[in-house]
């Protein structure tokens, strides 16, 4: 138990208080149970994002950006509710990544395929990098990885607020194709990659301290939360790469 720290994860979902204002239950969180509220959690969001995903629409679109936006919140703040909240968390993001993987398919053939498969890939080598040890979400991990993300969302904040006045950061855009923005979009992978290894480290600890049963929809949603940012990542860089051929 000592080696699980106070700073906890760069994904704000799973912050250092979550394990400290959950009702207490006699049904106990477990690392299998959290896995397979995982796994129901991505076969509802790539189940949906399948049937919507030549579905171009705005209103579908922005319908379910917001709808997910207000779950995520009130999955934040009411934890208790991950059980109902989280599949309909996965379903309303899975239909906007439908749509947004759509559009990027209709401009590079087989980015999607490859996104997937690069997501995929990362997440299983880095949970079994971590089980078997290879990597340790030491203090020093922890804290680094904390800050590179804390970084990059006071940038995305920034090219957000550049946005209502017609402009925005560069690097950031997926027309740019120059190295530095497509040096920048690696840096991003690779920091949501590794905040995997944290948001492993954070769901350890609570089973460990025995934490009430809800939260193992509430770690699963922890986990999508990273693994959907870091698909997007990923397409933005591959798209990026696709455009300098």
């Amino acid at each position: 138990m000592s080696g699980h720290l106070s700073l906890r994860s760069g994904n704000p979902v799973l912050s250092k208080e979550t394990f400290t204002n959950t009702v207490l239950s006699s049904d106990k969180m477990t690392i299998e149970g959290t896995v397979n509220k995982t796994a129901i959690s991505l076969l509802l969001l790539v189940g949906t994002g399948y049937f919507t995903f030549d579905v171009i629409s705005p209103v579908l679109l922005i319908g379910a950006g917001i709808g997910g936006f207000i779950l995520a919140l009130v999955t934040i703040f009411k934890k208790e509710w991950a059980p109902i909240t989280v599949p309909l968390y996965a379903i309303l993001e899975g239909a906007l990544l439908g749509g947004i993987s759509y559009m990027y398919n209709s401009s590079y053939n087989g980015i999607v395929t490859n996104a997937i498969l690069l997501t995929v890939g990362i997440l299983v080598s880095l949970l079994m990098a971590y089980r078997s040890g290879y990597i340790k979400a030491t203090e020093n991990f922890k804290l680094g990885i904390f800050a590179a993300t804390g970084g990059l969302a006071i940038v995305y904040f920034v090219n957000f607020i550049m946005g209502f006045f017609g402009s925005g950061l560069g690097v950031m855009s997926v027309d740019n194709a120059s190295p530095l923005s497509i040096g920048f979009s690696i840096v991003v992978v690779i920091i949501a990659s590794l905040n995997l290894v944290l948001d492993f480290d954070f769901i350890e600890e609570g089973a460990e301290k025995g934490a009430p049963k809800y939260m193992e929809w509430y770690g699963a949603f922890g986990l999508l939360v990273t693994l959907i940012w870091l698909y997007l990542e990923i397409l933005r860089l591959l798209a990026k790469l696709n455009s300098r051929r």
